[in-house]
């Protein structure tokens, strides 16, 4: 079944059940059953979804049987989804007891995984115990980081076209390439005219720039499973945010009936957003991509392999992934983002009307508010 035998009968029990949703086994992986999505929906999981699932069946493994489980969470994996079972175990995980490597346990978990494993303990009950509503754990949302504020976009902003002319950006050791400075000022140009995310801006294909580069599309990709709506939904349904959040993340039992309807209601009246959004794009941003896209050209041209050629953003020197010229990952355009973003700040350091901006593209993107063209 899974390749593992657990010692106690209801992780057995449990892992039996997410074995049919997320197989262990490659060969049945395309039938894999429907396990409860978002809107209070069923769809077949990611196989991210489904190595947080074994996650927390391994978290289980490890939390039945001590002190602080009640005995009865051993007999069934019902009774692992009882009030005093998900009390202890939540306990468990919150202080990191849970961890799987030795020498992590007692390091208690980041509001980042305990989110995650709420959420797969919500899918787990709706699994294990249909018929019964689970009340899951509380975790506070997180505190967002500040955002850049407009004087200071507005700075990076005017300097956008000068810096994309300019020489080489080195200072302390820490520097970019005229090609690397190429490409981050044209990322950070998108995610100032678009409010793009991480994954929407590395998901950019060249077909996604207007000809003449005046806009570009974008697919939306909101985090988490909950739609990128929540603020309009819970205006138009007269609810806080966090209901909406509940009832679209397949928790409508936390809230109301009446609750639930006015939620559904709403989503039903805004109907879905469109599958392709464009935005303009502003002078200094089509001069910083118009000189990237010189510099991809260059790399593209002497690349030794057919294909893949469609993506925007590509690599520019050769690693482990294979030669310069290749698609750049979704991890790879983080981690580019940040490092542009340090050498801008220490380049610009001192410069009148310059603050620092953050490495995080998140919390550029947050502070945009970009309005996508009526048509295109």
């Amino acid at each position: 079944m899974t390749g593992r035998r657990y010692a106690v009968t209801s992780v057995r029990q449990l892992a039996a059940v997410v074995d049919e949703v997320a197989p262990r086994d490659p060969d049945r992986w395309d039938g894999r059953r429907a396990a409860p999505a978002a809107g209070g929906m069923w769809a077949p999981v990611s196989r991210e979804r489904a190595r947080q699932l074994w996650m927390v069946v391994g978290m289980y493994d490890r939390a039945v049987g001590r002190e602080e489980m009640p005995d009865r969470a051993q007999r069934t994996a019902p009774q692992l989804f009882t009030r005093p079972a998900m009390a202890a175990f939540w306990q468990l995980a919150e202080a990191g007891e849970l961890r799987a490597r030795v020498q992590d346990v007692g390091r208690p978990l980041p509001l980042a995984s305990l989110r995650i494993v709420r959420d797969v303990l919500g899918m787990l009950a709706a699994l294990v115990v249909p018929e019964r509503a689970v009340l899951l754990p509380v975790v506070a949302p997180p505190e967002l980081k500040a955002t850049v504020p407009a004087r200071d976009r507005a700075a990076l902003y005017r300097g956008l076209a000068d810096m994309a002319a300019a020489g080489p950006l080195e200072r302390d050791g820490i520097g970019l390439s005229a090609a690397e400075r190429a490409r981050v000022l044209a990322m950070v140009g998108l995610v100032l005219d678009a409010g793009l995310r991480q994954g929407e801006l590395g998901a950019l294909r060249m077909d996604d720039l207007a000809p003449d580069l005046s806009a570009v599309a974008v697919r939306r990709r909101p985090q988490r499973a909950a739609p990128d709506r929540t603020d309009e939904i819970a205006a138009l349904a007269e609810v806080h945010p966090a209901t909406v959040r509940e009832v679209l993340g397949g928790r409508a039992h936390t809230r109301s009936e009446a609750s639930r309807q006015r939620v559904l209601a709403a989503v039903e009246e805004l109907g879905p957003r469109p599958e392709v959004e464009w935005y303009a794009l502003r002078e200094g941003t089509r001069v910083a991509v118009r000189r990237w896209l010189q510099v991809r050209e260059e790399v593209i041209d002497a690349l030794p392999l057919e294909g893949g050629r469609s993506a925007l953003w590509v690599t520019l020197r050769a690693a482990k992934a294979g030669p310069a010229g290749i698609t750049l990952q979704s991890r790879s355009v983080r981690s580019t983002y940040a490092k542009g973003v340090t050498a801008l700040n220490m380049v610009m350091a001192g410069a009148y009307g310059w603050s620092p901006l953050p490495t995080r593209m998140e919390q550029l993107r947050r502070a945009v508010e970009a309005e996508p063209l009526a048509e295109m």
